[in-house]
């Protein structure tokens, strides 16, 4: 907890600094208001990785003076989290670096780890067998679509302030005490080290988003989890490959969703941006509701509301992965049930029919 604590403390200064020196020198601000994605009515800082990032150094540095050992590990890592921050970071402050060049670039780093990390997918459970994944050809595209996509979907679910940060704060701590269960050290202090970051920057971020997590906050992270998820379940046999799926089903089936939904029934590229995830539907169909029209005062409240209804929901994955996280048919059973209930709340949103347990009673 000594390096949750440090990341935490040292994010939350970091991420005021960011703050201050953006506003007074006018970088990285986010002044479009007008995007199907948008739900801000002011010019906000979306720089928030930088913080993150420098937090995540500071920690992991005294982290490595306290546990020398895991000074190869640490700085491996965050090595390979550059290179996938790097892109957001660019499109942040440029708003020119093209989705598939962010995406390319994730994909370098996984690449990456997997040479000099062995975050590799390399099996796959299943309730009579384990399968082995052993062909280069195979296993080391199917780790960089793997870490890449999961980079991607925590990007795509940063649509609201701490929407991605706490849903990937409960993912974290999923790993770190499955990592702690099966005496896995590495992965223990690295999750805390970036939950508590997290969390520092969150301070800022939510409930009035004075900072956006941004591309390159996204992808740092989420880069992150899909390694260090990696990481955990092939260096130890115990934990099943499916906790890792049910872990992450959340953003992940998101942006599998997201793209059938842009290419097949819209006829349109998956890269696309549109304003009908299931975030953005309750946003406009269920907060708005609660809340009131689109005003200024009004639309920083419908942001703020709209988070916790996707905490709750991404609990129905996070709170089975971690407490069947070596029982292989019980994680199948809950992410088949998790699709299910994804498909089933999609619709009834999509269609007008919300159920009436997600209204709050409408306030002023």
């Amino acid at each position: 907890m000594f390096s949750f604590f440090v990341s935490f403390l040292s994010c939350a200064l970091l991420t005021l600094l960011v703050i201050k020196t953006a506003r007074k020198h006018g970088l990285g601000l986010d002044g479009d208001f007008g995007g199907v994605q948008k739900a801000h009515s002011h010019a906000v800082a979306r720089i928030g990785g930088i913080p993150i990032f420098l937090a995540v150094v500071v920690a992991s540095g005294i982290s490595i003076l306290r546990e020398p050992q895991m000074m190869a590990w640490l700085a491996t890592l965050i090595t390979c989290a550059t290179i996938a921050l790097s892109g957001g970071i660019a499109e942040d402050y440029t708003g020119r670096v093209s989705p598939l060049r962010r995406l390319a670039l994730t994909m370098i780093a996984a690449a990456l780890g997997y040479w000099l990390l062995d975050a590799r997918v390399g099996r796959l459970d299943l309730p009579w067998a384990v399968v082995p994944i052993e062909a280069l050809w195979i296993v080391l595209p199917l780790t960089m679509l793997a870490v890449a996509g999961i980079a991607n979907a925590i990007n795509i679910i940063d649509g609201f302030n701490g929407l991605a940060g706490v849903i990937s704060i409960f993912m974290l701590l999923s790993l770190s005490y499955v990592a702690l269960q099966v005496g896995d050290m590495f992965v223990l202090v690295a999750a805390l080290i970036v939950a508590g970051a997290t969390a520092g920057f969150l301070i800022w971020n939510y409930p009035v988003g004075l900072i956006f997590l941004g591309d390159g906050g996204a992808y740092f992270i989420g880069f992150l989890l899909g390694e260090l998820a990696l990481l955990l379940v092939m260096r130890n046999p115990g934990v099943s490959t499916w906790y890792a799926a049910l872990l992450l089903i959340y953003p992940a089936f998101e942006t599998i969703f997201s793209a059938y939904r842009r290419m097949f029934v819209r006829g349109k590229s998956p890269a696309m941006p549109d304003g009908i995830h299931l975030h953005s539907l309750i946003f406009r169909r269920i907060v708005q509701w609660t809340v009131g029209p689109r005003e200024a005062r009004a639309l920083m409240k419908r942001n703020a509301r709209t988070s916790p209804y996707l905490w709750l929901f991404s609990l129905l994955a996070v709170i089975p992965a971690t407490v069947f996280w070596k029982n292989t048919t019980t994680l199948m059973f809950f992410c088949l049930l998790f699709i299910i209930s994804y498909l089933w709340l999609y619709g009834r949103i999509v269609r007008f029919k919300s159920p009436r347990w997600l209204f709050l009673s409408k306030k002023d």
